[in-house]
């Protein structure tokens, strides 16, 4: 609801009030001695805050491949394989529009799927209990996410800056090794992820693969015996004798008894859903519809390709390629998966937002071609909802129980039970 009340007033916004655009334009720089960051208020929304989202993202499909849905490479190779064929077949379908015009080269802007729209969405008009299919559809959206931005940065890319890009790999593998060793302290990885963020800014490729980058690199493991036992001694001595030193022992006990990433989810998750991602709705959904640019849309091979390939080509993609996966052996998918809940996350797929509008300002040149391509994403981002929501209900996926007690079936947990 926070998303749609933002698209909303954004969309009121930018038509009846004026001064949306003067906002967004609103230049703020950050600097340290002679070096310097300027950006206006929209990048830093989208180039900045909304890499602790994708962070988020990352921590959660970190935490899945090892211990929840996706465990294992067949886990993983199904929605790997429906991520790709959601990059090709919206690509083609939008070529097939603008063959010969001057908007073909756009086509990176109808193959991307807007995680944080699309897990919006899909809590308002998915299945009841839509858990599985919601690790499904993150852990596509985030290959779907590797595959555009790598798309930006082979074909939207005009230069990038090797030397910053060098520091932010070589930072990459410090982290690398910090989890292997399983060191963490908050600072230190907080730091060394601010640094990689100006070194990926300057680079000239877009952060959003940096906070999923981050995320997967957070370690996620099941309680550990030792820890559990360390923490129930401590608790014990601070009943004994409760000063607060015992107390801060006993609290430090207990919180390394449970794994960093679930740690940082908790911090993060509330800030990323209810801040972050209403507040970067704000900043992009404004589009000027007045009679003019909608008369323009209208008649635009750009806008109709874009639509065609965010709610036929997505879709399309996204189930041929599923059920190639499932049909050869390569991928798998949880056993309480139905093909009703596949396609209706198949249509919610077309749902673009983000990288559709960071590759609509690189791609396009001319005012009217941006405008006619926004309105675009946004018709097309709406009729997939409403495709999915409408697959859901036909399916008989809107309503029913989770299981006989009518709660969510919680993921088996593969480690030995702490006693």
């Amino acid at each position: 609801m926070l998303l749609i009340g933002a698209a909303v007033v954004a969309l009121l916004w930018a038509n009846l009030v004026p001064g949306y655009e003067d906002l967004w334009h609103t230049e703020l720089s950050v600097g340290l001695g002679g070096a310097e960051i300027a950006l206006d208020l929209r990048h830093w929304v989208n180039d900045g805050l909304m890499v602790l989202f994708f962070l988020a993202v990352g921590l959660e499909i970190s935490r899945e491949t090892t211990l929840g849905e996706l465990r294992g490479v067949r886990a993983i190779a199904a929605p790997a394989a429906a991520a790709v064929g959601g990059l090709v077949v919206p690509a083609l379908v939008f070529l097939a529009f603008t063959a010969g015009t001057e908007a073909q080269n756009a086509w990176g802007i109808a193959i991307s799927t807007d995680t944080a729209v699309l897990l919006g969405v899909l809590a308002l008009v998915g299945p009841r209990c839509p858990d599985q299919l919601r690790v499904f559809l993150l852990a596509l959206a985030i290959v779907d996410d590797i595959g555009a931005v790598a798309a930006i940065a082979i074909f939207y890319t005009e230069s990038i800056d090797v030397t910053a890009l060098l520091i932010a790999l070589a930072l990459l593998v410090a982290l690398l090794g910090m989890r292997f060793v399983r060191f963490w302290r908050t600072p230190f990885y907080a730091a060394i992820g601010v640094v990689m963020w100006v070194a990926v800014l300057r680079s000239g490729l877009h952060p959003s693969v940096l906070g999923v980058a981050l995320g997967l690199l957070v370690n996620a493991y099941a309680p550990r015996r030792q820890d559990m036992k360390r923490a129930m001694v401590m608790g014990r001595n601070f009943m004994l004798d409760p000063t607060p030193g015992r107390a801060l022992a006993a609290q430090a006990a207990a919180t390394e008894a449970v794994s960093p990433n679930e740690r940082l989810q908790m911090r993060i998750q509330p800030w990323s859903s209810y801040v972050i991602v209403p507040l970067f709705v704000l900043a992009n959904a404004g589009v000027v519809l007045d009679a003019p640019t909608v008369s323009a849309a209208l008649t635009s091979p750009l806008t109709w390709g874009i639509v065609a390939g965010l709610v036929l080509g997505k879709p399309v993609g996204v189930a041929i390629a599923t059920w190639l996966a499932l049909r050869t052996g390569i991928g798998r998918v949880p056993d309480t998966l139905r093909w009703g809940q596949l396609f209706g996350g198949s249509a919610l797929a077309g749902i673009g937002f983000t990288v559709a509008l960071f590759v609509t300002e690189l791609a396009l040149e001319d005012p009217l071609l941006v405008s006619e391509a926004k309105i675009g994403i946004l018709v097309g981002s709406v009729l997939a909802a409403l495709v999915g929501w409408l697959v859901f209900r036909l399916a008989g996926e809107r309503g029913g129980q989770c299981s006989p007690s009518g709660l969510p079936t919680l993921p088996p947990r593969p480690w030995r039970p702490v006693d």
